[in-house]
């Protein structure tokens, strides 16, 4: 029989015992004409492709395969992905007739394999009580791998994709069937394993005789699929390594699929990392970052890779290096897809996104996501573009001061524990309301005073005044300020005993509580790192409720007092048609007679923080551990006596090993592990450490 008849005959045929027979001679003497690509293949009724978009059927687990017929169900999904594969065969086999006799040669022997599988996961299901057609088939390979255009599209697509996922899949099962006693399944599972490492080898061979010779296999093979194919579904649920190996896989090409990430169905949000939201409010168009500051925008332009999930995607200005992402998945995190910002926003196309989630909504994060508003949702784009005056507001130091005053004088009375009116901070517009401010609370009896930009960036937004008389710089620095017409906000400075912060999403069901974090600043009030506790996700810290000697229930009465605040801050936000993460900060300070009360608000941040990356990171650490999240600097850096990050890094190794227990998803007991690279890493190194005990989060 010629070569071509065969496959027409395994293309089209509408019975599996013509798709499956086989003559024992075949000649490819007239490969004829190119086939221009049906829409679906033959197949008998009981077998044709289900209608697309009806959903996703079930994919039975291992912890189903004890019962027969849950193994039948799972073979029968084997079943149909032969059978495709077969009839995927058949076509590059009718559609490439000029492609390398070697090539039509090994295509053929290797659709003898798939016929042989089929038949034989058949026979399987036949034992577990399942016929073949009896349950619904997907066309997904179908869809997939039939619109190729060029033989490599088919090797890449098929092989290197789908037949690669089954080096993990088979072992994975195989020893799931041997497991609960289904020997002659986990035999069938070995064979097609050996027979699949044979497929993937002879796709690798003419992929690498095809693709361009300047690109490593993994360039040209993420450079050759097309969405919605990916590098993310030539694996399983683990890679086996060793199947690779065996395949011919580079060291290089099995790294890098092992820290790829890509949605496989769910539609993925879109995060992106954005810290200068309230520089841009501030200054508007013609803001731009000090060179430190945007180098350390660099340095952690991946961390929101701890808020997402890994169907999603971060977008960053160059991806993190395979060693980096390796290390982070060891650790237990799962990684989103890494894309590169300008590539993404070009090369967008048709793909559906989820959820736009910046750090933070402002006119430069509005400005670099609206190519992307076409690909949301209605919900999602009207959401992204709710951005507006309103949500400006929010950013204020003013506004969140009015919102406490607002809040203490809503009390019927004022605890002996709570701050008072007189230590909220003073908005004003011009430079003789703020001299007049600083006056009135040094007659109040504070001396000394913080002077804050309303908006602007942390670390150059304000000065202190310890001294009694103003000195002339700092007035330059107001009236500066002022006449660029920025708000300033004058309080109290408050000797401080212990910061903190509430981490919040709000949501169109409400506000929700993520979790309390502490704070670590430094003399200044400037922001170095935060620390959680256990059960952090429902209580207000122990350091912060130790601080009050009574009353004795003062812990049930904090939760009260902000379940009251977050009522009126639902509110507000509501009203600003804002929905997203919020930060509450705020600190325990001694007054004047020595006693220690609350300021629940310092500042409220319409974005996500630094706490908030913390509350994510506590859910990989094993219950009743304690952790920290710090920004290490050059300066501190050098005080610890580093001489760069990288050297920071492997001291970090030794004293802190990453420690895990639990199954099947193991958590961090104790340890250090740095959230981005410290090979590139060049003004800033973020390090989480988690321990039993929180004095030893002090030693990094």
């Amino acid at each position: 029989m010629e070569l071509r008849e065969f496959a027409e005959r395994v293309l089209f045929a509408t019975t599996l015992e013509e798709k499956l027979q086989c003559p024992d001679q075949i000649t490819d003497e007239r490969p004829g004409p190119a086939l221009v690509t049906p829409p679906a293949p033959g197949r008998p009724g009981e077998l044709q492709f289900k209608p697309h978009g009806t959903g996703r059927a079930e994919f039975p687990g291992l912890h189903h395969l004890e019962k027969a017929r849950e193994r039948g169900r799972l073979l029968h999904f084997f079943a149909n992905h032969e059978l495709l594969a077969t009839e995927l065969m058949a076509l590059v086999l009718l559609k490439f007739p000029d492609a390398p006799a070697a090539f039509r040669k090994g295509v053929l022997q290797t659709l003898k394999d798939e016929q042989d599988h089929t038949r034989l996961y058949v026979e399987r299901m036949k034992a577990c009580g399942i016929r073949f057609g009896e349950l619904p088939v997907s066309g997904y390979f179908w869809r997939c791998v039939a619109p190729m255009e060029n033989p490599i599209d088919y090797v890449a697509g098929l092989c290197l994709t789908f037949e690669q996922a089954n080096l993990d899949f088979a072992r994975h099962f195989a020893r799931g069937f041997e497991k609960v006693g289904d020997a002659d399944t986990a035999r069938l599972l070995e064979k097609i394993y050996r027979d699949e490492i044979g497929h993937v080898a002879y796709g690798l061979k003419w992929f690498r005789r095809w693709k361009n010779p300047n690109e490593t296999d993994w360039e040209a093979f993420c450079r050759t699929l097309r969405f919605p194919l990916s590098p993310q579904r030539a694996k399983g649920f683990s890679l086996n390594v060793e199947g690779r190996r065996a395949a011919g896989f580079d060291p290089q090409f099995i790294a890098e699929l092992d820290v790829y990430s890509q949605s496989k169905g769910r539609t993925p949000g879109v995060f992106v990392f954005n810290p200068f939201a309230e520089g841009h409010l501030a200054e508007g168009k013609g803001f731009n970052p000090a060179k430190h500051q945007a180098q350390l925008a660099r340095d952690l332009e991946n961390l929101p890779q701890f808020l997402c999930r890994q169907d999603d995607i971060v977008l960053v200005e160059r991806r993190p290096s395979v060693e980096f992402l390796s290390g982070i998945k060891q650790a237990g995190f799962p990684l989103p897809e890494f894309v590169e910002l300008g590539h993404f926003i070009e090369s967008k196309g048709s793909r559906k996104l989820g959820r736009l989630r910046p750090w933070a909504w402002s006119p430069d994060s509005a400005e670099l996501l609206s190519p992307l508003f076409a690909n949301v949702t209605a919900e999602e784009r009207a959401a992204a573009r709710r951005f507006n005056p309103g949500i400006a507001r929010l950013y204020s130091k003013a506004w969140s001061a009015e919102l406490l005053r607002h809040f203490l004088a809503s009390q019927s009375a004022i605890p002996n524990w709570l701050c008072t009116e007189a230590e909220v901070g003073v908005a004003a517009d011009s430079l003789d309301q703020a001299l007049e401010a600083i006056a009135s609370i040094r007659k109040r009896g504070h001396h000394q005073i913080v002077v804050k930009q309303a908006i602007g960036l942390a670390g150059s937004n304000a000065i202190r005044l310890f001294e009694p008389e103003l000195p002339e710089s700092h007035r330059r620095w107001m009236a500066r300020k002022l006449a660029n017409g920025q708000q300033l906000v004058i309080e109290p400075w408050l000797e401080r005993l212990v910061d903190f912060s509430v981490q919040l999403e709000l949501t169109s069901a409400g506000l929700k509580v993520c979790g309390y974090t502490g704070l670590l600043n430094d003399a200044k009030g400037q922001y170095q790192g935060n620390w959680a506790e256990p059960h952090h996700h429902t209580r207000i810290p122990v350091k912060v409720v130790a601080q009050f000697h009574e009353p004795p229930d003062v812990s049930r009465r904090l939760l009260e007092l902000y379940a009251g605040l977050f009522a009126l801050l639902e509110r507000e936000l509501s009203r600003a048609d804002y929905l997203g993460p919020v930060g509450i900060d705020a600190f325990v300070y001694r007054d004047a007679a020595g006693q220690p009360r609350l300021k629940p608000v310092v500042e409220i941040n319409p974005r996500y923080t630094m706490g908030r990356v913390l509350v994510e990171l506590m859910r990989q650490t094993c219950q009743c551990c304690h952790g920290s999240l710090r920004l290490l600097n050059r300066v501190t850096l050098r005080a610890g006596g580093y001489e760069d990050s990288q050297a920071c890094a492997r001291s970090l190794r030794q004293r802190f090993p990453l420690r895990l227990e639990g199954e099947p998803h193991p958590r961090i007991r104790e340890g250090a592990l740095c959230l981005n690279d410290p090979a590139t890493a060049q003004v800033c190194l973020a390090v989480f450490q988690v321990a039993r005990d929180a004095s030893t989060l002090a030693k990094i």
